[in-house]
């Protein structure tokens, strides 16, 4: 009798040090360090003609874009006295169309912005959130009150203080 107590008494020792273990084990594989900023944008800069910077005093932007099944959404809501603006880019399609609805003293305009990238998807951990990377291979648009947009860096990532694009305006007021 004392000896089947013994052996009980040692395989349930065995058995709190395997579940012990186990439990670190598993706590441990789960502890990846997901990104704390993981949104994807596009910085936009604002530009004179002589490469200055440009502010919206005054006036107010809008943007839209469109969606893969034909909808707009707003993605910028009347801002106003800034230099710069961000924007998300979309990850099913492998070109983005944007609409730019400026709003000045003495009219409105609006633009249509196409751009042309690719969509790299980023893999982290089963833990984290989905992510797509993007290259950014043209942009095009419409000339209204928009004088030129120039790609500064094709690279958009985590990494949310780089000024993807220079969007120069046309002279307002």
């Amino acid at each position: 009798m004392k000896r089947g107590i013994m052996i009980t008494d040692r395989l349930r020792a065995h058995l709190t040090a395997s579940l012990s273990i186990l439990l670190l084990l598993l706590t441990a594989c789960s502890s990846i360090d997901c990104p704390v900023q993981n949104t994807v944008y596009t910085v936009y800069t604002l530009h004179k003609s002589d490469l200055s910077t440009d502010t919206l005093n005054g006036d107010t932007l809008t943007v839209y874009s469109r969606r893969h099944n034909g909808s707009d959404t707003l993605l910028l809501n009347q801002i106003t006295s800034v230099t710069q603006f961000t924007l998300p880019m979309g990850y099913s399609n492998p070109e983005d169309t944007l609409y730019f609805y400026l709003k000045v003293a003495d009219g409105e305009t609006t633009d249509t912005v196409w751009i042309k990238k690719e969509n790299q998807p980023h893999f982290e951990s089963v833990d984290c959130s989905a992510a797509f990377f993007h290259h950014i291979t043209a942009v095009r648009h419409t000339r209204n009150g928009i004088d030129s947009i120039a790609i500064n860096k094709s690279t958009v990532n985590y990494d949310g203080n780089t000024e993807h694009f220079h969007l120069y305006l046309k002279a307002r007021r």
